[in-house]
């Protein structure tokens, strides 16, 4: 689809509400029934044909924000992902997987692929010749994540939409780290885009949903597969997204200003030794993520000096919480290895440079100075506390 001529907030407040003609309301109304009429009717709607009004409506707002034709809302990020994945695989196929994933995805390749006859191959590394080098003659898909979870490493999204383009392959991305806020992969010819709307899209840690991007053909693939699954989402829970996403433009922003000036002081820390945050003049991925991303977003990572208890450390803080997801508005840390991460073996993690000491950070919207004397009281406290031998 053409992109809106109108801002992302206005986006975000406005397409896809919908109109209260009884009562004349500002928001949308909710429409909570599980059983619609079939008889002379345009539409026959159904929770798990992904049609209800209110379904309906949310759908083209997220397809607005990401510059495609069609979405569509699921029940969770990995319904999203594992409806999309199988809509365009079947027996005999191969996919390219870029090495750094999110865990759940990971362990979905790893566990179920296989069992469907695909086969899949993960890359040594994130330059578009990594990719090149695993594609097969039967290779239908590749799947890209950046920045990724939870290295934010970078992938070049138009060199990987080309390479994909001459072969016939299909592109797919999680694109739920930066949000349609900090990045439209569409722009870059990726084709299908996947969120997991648990995080930015809600952004307040009390909803849990998916979507899936694309253009009104490949959405009638993954409508087919979908409707198979079920995996569709509550219509009042649709109806808390659709609020939610009303703000993301404002809190991504925040966060995306809170990042970088965590990111900085971090690098200044000398009780820190790495920081992973594209938006560092220093990181890798810089200039690539500068190219194709509008904001560097509001995650970073960081492993602190050996001598340093990570458990005890999330033990003292007392501001920023030690919590599962993220993205909320609220600042949250956790050891990857004991969450996101923690299906994945042990030397599967270290080959992609996930140490026991990593601890990914999700910036919220509160003051950063507040933040900072968090991390250096937790800090303190940690290197105060003598463990006996």
């Amino acid at each position: 689809m053409a992109k809106s001529t109108q801002g992302t907030n206005t986006v975000c407040t406005h397409v896809g509400t919908l109109e209260d003609k009884e009562y004349k309301g500002a928001a949308s109304p909710l429409y909570m029934s599980s059983s619609y009429a079939f008889e002379d009717v345009d539409v026959k709607r159904y929770p798990r044909y992904f049609n209800t009004p209110n379904q309906e409506a949310l759908s083209k707002k997220m397809a607005a924000l990401e510059h495609t034709e069609a979405a569509m809302i699921f029940g969770s990020g990995m319904a999203a992902i594992s409806t999309a994945l199988m809509a365009f695989l079947q027996a005999g196929d191969h996919i390219v997987f870029q090495q750094t994933l999110y865990g759940g995805t990971y362990n979905f390749a790893v566990t179920q692929l296989e069992k469907y006859g695909i086969s899949y191959s993960f890359t040594e590394g994130w330059e578009v010749a990594d990719f090149e080098a695993v594609i097969a003659s039967n290779t239908k898909l590749i799947y890209v994540e950046t920045p990724s979870n939870p290295l934010l490493t970078i992938t070049d999204l138009k060199g990987v939409a080309e390479l994909a383009s001459q072969r016939g392959i299909l592109t797919m991305i999680d694109n739920t780290f930066a949000s349609p806020i900090n990045q439209t992969p569409a722009d870059f010819g990726i084709d299908i885009i996947l969120h997991s709307a648990t995080k930015y899209m809600g952004g307040h840690s009390d909803i849990c949903a998916g979507v899936v991007a694309c253009s009104q053909e490949h959405m009638e693939t993954v409508f087919q597969t979908a409707i198979c699954f079920g995996g569709s989402l509550s219509d009042y829970t649709v109806w808390l997204l659709e609020r939610s996403v009303k703000t993301m433009g404002l809190r991504v922003k925040a966060q995306n200003e809170n990042a970088l000036k965590m990111a900085t002081y971090l690098k200044g820390n000398e009780d820190v030794e790495n920081v992973y945050y594209p938006g560092l003049s220093t990181h890798p991925g810089h200039s690539l993520a500068k190219s194709q991303m509008k904001g560097f977003g509001g995650m970073l990572s960081f492993e602190l000096n050996p001598e340093i208890d990570v458990s005890l450390f999330f033990k003292n803080l007392e501001l920023i919480k030690p919590s599962m997801s993220l993205a909320g508005v609220e600042s949250t840390m956790i050891s990857p290895t004991k969450t996101s991460h923690a299906l994945m073996s042990p030397e599967d993690r270290q080959k992609q440079g996930i140490k026991d000491s990593l601890i990914r950070f999700s910036l919220g919207i509160e003051e950063i100075e507040d933040l900072v004397h968090d991390i250096e009281q937790a800090i303190s406290k940690t290197k105060s506390i003598t463990v006996p031998v």
